[in-house]
């Protein structure tokens, strides 16, 4: 995979090895775009523009294939295939015909193709993991290894793995437990690294925990290749992520772990058990409030409103919602020293039997903080009544949530009201920009989990929906912790990279929509966000500064 790294391509990483690829001949070439085209017959439809116009050898000269022609013609192949599904499944197999130029063509057209390697796509592909053949480019770690899980990872690679991304696949996206398919989460995420953080792949691994499901069609399909049981719980489970997470620390000198897609319960205990110990972040906690704090600073940018006089209210009280609700707090803690209490009361949730208050009992731990002195209202229509929200978040996964009478409520309180439909995929989310837009005539400022399409108005100027997306924080995070060898990653690192985004885009454009820079630049911003952060962590004590080169984006 070397040869990629040495044809100028600009990676930021911890430098791979110097092993070389053998050229490649022309024939060679298009057929290893056209194996990767046609390896699935039954799924991927093959149409004649698929097909190459002339003779690779009558359009190159030269002896061997120049990776840029090899590039554009991966590239016309991609863009060929309508179906998503199978855009995703030609990218997987060209990932395994040629990884030199599957990583090429995601790290040069990024924008275009992420959304096939990532999200939405990747929620289908997860759904349909044990259908579709795909070759695992990670590792599982199932309930059988117990008792040799280091043993397992020293014979799986001797490379020196840096950055590791896992699930147990309990929640994957909005789509809930998907057992071992969840490690479709963890290939697609880990690739971000490469293709906007630059670290190269040789330094990443992916794995799934394969601890059981509870997803009773699974378990009864005859394709599922994960364990045929209910899902572990309690001290069973801790006890098996305890030795993994031991031997990951066993296996190398120094590895950062992103926590990817846990049900909410083990999700906040794995973080709270592990932030200290070692260099880790669950993404779905502090990678989503990072990126929510960010759009909503750029967007008082565009309101003139000022941080500490928000109402925030969140429909859903998850992981992500009380992470999103906790880096708040701590925000406006630090830019005006508000007790972390009282920041608390900034925030107002909405989980399924209705307003999260004091008054309510066996509210779960990390709902508590957020438990306020205040009269229980029973749904959310209630609760914009009674609050009166600025900031409108939708972290429920419930499609169609925000309706014209809630949007439009939202609207007679604010002249700019912030909406935030942050759910994933698509099919989930709270609202559409277009419903949005109208039902506050053009007036909200607006961010959302999944893509939707430009809103023009009737003057025919185009207003562009934010995506808060998560792959402007997390790569930037995890790429700057394993540069500096970071000790622990803490909270702070995570306001640093979102207030930095926060400033990234001019008023102008912020006004148009764009609360952050458009996806296009976001390898530049990443550089941007590494070096804000490796300098916070060197600062902070937490790693270590190299004294050649002289600037962090020149590692």
């Amino acid at each position: 995979m070397s040869t990629l790294y040495s044809q100028g391509l600009g990676l930021v990483s911890l430098r791979p090895s110097s092993r070389r690829l053998k050229p490649i001949s022309p024939v060679a070439a298009t057929a290893t775009v056209d194996a990767a085209a046609k390896a699935r017959p039954t799924s991927v439809v093959q149409p004649e523009a698929l097909k190459p116009s002339s003779p690779v050898q009558s359009t190159i000269e030269s002896q061997f294939v120049k990776p840029s022609y090899m590039a554009n013609h991966a590239i016309k192949r991609f863009r060929n295939i309508v179906v998503p599904m199978d855009r995703y499944l030609f990218l997987r197999d060209l990932q395994v015909f040629n990884p030199t130029l599957y990583f090429k063509l995601l790290r040069e057209n990024t924008e275009e193709v992420l959304p096939y390697v990532y999200t939405p796509t990747v929620g289908e592909a997860c759904q349909k993991y044990h259908l579709s053949h795909i070759p695992t480019t990670g590792i599982y770690i199932s309930l059988h290894d117990k008792g040799r899980i280091l043993e397992k990872l020293k014979s799986y690679t001797s490379r020196p793995v840096r950055v590791v991304v896992v699930t147990d696949g309990e929640r994957i996206l909005g789509l809930g437990d998907l057992g071992a398919n969840g490690m479709g989460i963890s290939e697609g995420k880990i690739q971000l690294y490469t293709a906007i953080g630059g670290v190269s792949p040789e330094f990443t691994l992916p794995i799934c925990l394969d601890v059981g499901t509870n997803n009773k069609a699974l378990l009864e399909d005859p394709a599922y290749k994960g364990i045929r049981d209910k899902r572990i719980t309690g001290v069973e489970f801790d006890e098996f992520v305890g030795e993994f997470m031991d031997a990951l620390k066993a296996w190398q000198p120094h590895i950062m772990v992103q926590f990817e897609d846990f049900g909410n319960t083990n999700a906040f205990r794995l973080l709270d058990n592990y932030r200290e110990k070692m260099c880790c972040f669950n993404d779905d906690i502090q990678g989503t409030a990072a990126i929510t704090i960010s759009g909503i600073m750029a967007a008082l940018r565009a309101t003139g409103k000022s941080l500490k006089d928000q109402r925030v209210l969140f429909y859903g009280a998850g992981e992500a919602g009380t992470g999103i609700g906790d880096l708040f707090s701590k925000l406006v803690h630090k830019k005006f020293g508000t007790p972390l209490e009282e920041a608390r009361k900034q925030c107002f949730f909405i989980d399924s039997r209705g307003l999260v208050c004091k008054s309510r009992k066996n509210l779960q731990h990390h709902k508590i903080p957020f438990a306020h002195d205040m009269p229980f209202q029973p749904s959310l229509l209630a609760a914009v009544k009674t609050i009166k929200p600025t900031v409108l978040i939708g972290v429920s996964t419930m499609a169609k949530s925000f309706n014209e009478e809630i949007v439009r409520l939202m609207a007679s309180y604010n002249d700019r009201p912030i909406i935030m439909p942050l759910s994933n995929p698509t099919s989930k989310s709270e609202c559409t920009y277009q419903e949005a837009f109208d039902w506050t005539d053009g007036r909200v400022v607006f961010a959302s989990g999944s893509p939707f399409p430009v809103v023009h108005c009737k003057n025919g100027l185009p207003h562009h929906p934010a995506q808060a997306n998560n792959a402007y924080i997390y790569p930037a995070i995890g790429h700057s912790a394993a540069l500096t060898q970071s000790a622990s990653i803490t909270d702070d690192m995570f306001l640093v990279a979102a207030e930095e985004l926060a400033q990234i885009s001019p008023l102008e454009e912020i006004e148009q929509g764009f609360l952050f820079p458009p996806f296009s630049k976001i390898k530049s911003v990443n550089m941007q966000l590494i070096n804000k952060v490796c300098e916070h962590i060197i600062s902070s004590g937490l790693g270590k500064k190299y004294t050649e080169p002289a600037t962090w984006d020149q590692h």
